[in-house]
């Protein structure tokens, strides 16, 4: 079976994947969105012609309100992104931007940096309790299952699995952030808890079906190698994960070609999770199993 020969080397692809990810978090780390970070967003539609981006960054850039960040939105529109700004510094921008034509104001949004800060928290408390509560569960669901793997080593291989599935969306949106000024908010830290869910899902579908072969094999009194039943599991439960993946695959590239704007990053982190999420299970999380029981025997 090609999957119970070359396991090994199926773990070189997300290895090397997670690898670049974490490169690119070093080197370029994420851009804090205004819900974390704090900061303000001013978005405005130009009712005659739109002046050029360079134009309008050169105009607010004279202001000595520090950092802006000017990103065209649709046809006739901008989003800035600023620091937090006082009311008066509020008033100096909006006729900023009207000294380069008519325009409109579509919304202001202000959030203090201790806002911010309290919303990351929270999102980093909510991932945590996820790994927790995860671990807990499948020493409990596999509490029956002590040879040759025991239960608390599935648990473990499913928090790699789970790591490399949000360093994947993280990677990229390090990536994007350095070369299109993409930014992460609370729906970022959102999508990745609904990836790390679906993950898990996935994940546990595979590990389920190879305790039912062990406990088979058990009863039928068949002395079978860990990797063969591992490799006869993911066979069985391969062409079910990867068509319960593509539907909501499928799903989330239309929302990102056909949704709003304010969506798209939403959608993004969720597609490039899901796909990670939907291999990982196949070749991370059963090659891994594998490796750590030959390395338990060899021991």
């Amino acid at each position: 079976m090609f999957f119970t020969k070359y396991y090994k080397q199926l773990l070189i692809i997300p290895a090397v994947l997670s690898a670049l990810a974490i490169l690119a978090l070093a080197v370029w780390g994420l851009r804090p969105g205004i819900d974390i970070g704090g900061g303000s967003l001013l978005e405005v539609t130009y009712t005659s012609e739109r002046p050029a981006p360079a134009s309008v960054q050169e105009a607010v850039g004279k202001l000595g309100i520090g950092n802006v960040l000017v990103q065209p939105s649709g046809d006739s529109g901008f989003i800035l992104r600023q620091r937090d700004l006082t009311n008066a510094e509020k008033i100096v921008l909006e006729d900023t931007l009207l000294s380069l034509g008519a325009m409109e104001e579509n919304q202001f949004t202000s959030i203090g940096p201790s806002i911010g800060e309290d919303i990351f928290n929270k999102g980093m408390l909510a991932l945590a309790l996820v790994v927790v509560a995860t671990i807990l569960f499948i020493a409990f669901a596999f509490r029956k299952v002590s040879e040759p793997v025991s239960s608390w080593k599935y648990g473990m291989v499913v928090i790699v699995s789970l790591v490399h599935d949000v360093l994947i969306p993280a990677g990229v949106f390090a990536v994007l952030g350095a070369f299109s000024g993409a930014e992460v908010g609370s729906l970022f830290i959102v999508a990745l808890l609904t990836i790390m869910g679906v993950s898990i899902n996935d994940t546990i579908v595979v590990f389920d079906r190879i305790r039912e072969n062990l406990m088979l094999n058990v009863q039928a009194h068949r002395h079978e190698d860990f990797a063969v039943t591992v490799g006869r599991s993911v066979s069985q439960t391969l062409t079910r994960s990867i068509n319960t993946s593509m539907t909501v695959i499928i799903v989330l590239i239309s929302l990102f070609f056909l949704g709003p704007v304010s969506t798209q990053d939403f959608a993004l982190t969720l597609l490039v999770g899901m796909i990670a999420g939907t291999y990982s299970s196949i070749i991370l999380a059963s090659p891994l199993l594998i490796l750590w029981e030959k390395w338990s025997r060899k021991a």
